[in-house]
């Protein structure tokens, strides 16, 4: 691991697992148990996941190019590679699928908050959804990082 390529691959990692781990499990529940304002902390935590998910689009593409960069074809066949590569996708499918109709039933629900109108239940089953599939790349992210020197 000598190289500068590895050496921003480790980094890469801590970047994008960290960052998912540390907003996702403590930045987002704290704000919601600390300020009064429900939608206040959900438009925080919704920014805070956001860059998260720009982190690990960046990180994500690294990672698979590097790895296919590195072992060529037998990248497939390490679960660090589809560990990374399901991650990414998990982050695409939220930031430009998930997110986006959040977004949309919370504006739709204005001026109310959106867990006092009629999108409450298309709200809570789509942050549902949400919160499975960051779960899923939060479990991701342990095999990268238990994989990192393979």
């Amino acid at each position: 691991m000598n190289q500068w390529t590895d050496k921003l691959a480790l980094i890469s990692i801590t970047l994008w697992v960290g960052a998912l781990w540390a907003v996702g499990y403590v930045a987002a529940p704290t704000l919601f148990y600390h300020l009064p304002d429900r939608q206040v902390a959900g438009q925080l935590a919704g920014e805070m996941f956001a860059i998260v998910a720009y982190i690990g689009m960046a990180c994500g593409f690294y990672l698979i190019l590097n790895r296919l960069m590195k072992y060529g074809g037998a990248a497939l066949k390490q679960a660090f590679f589809w560990a990374a590569f399901l991650m990414l996708l998990l982050t695409l499918a939220g930031h430009f699928g998930i997110a986006p109709i959040i977004a949309q039933l919370k504006a739709d629900a204005l001026p109310l908050d959106v867990m006092h109108s009629v999108f409450a239940d298309r709200f809570e089953t789509w942050h549902g959804v949400a919160s499975i599939a960051y779960a899923i790349q939060s479990l991701l992210g342990l095999v990268l990082v238990l994989k990192t020197t393979r």
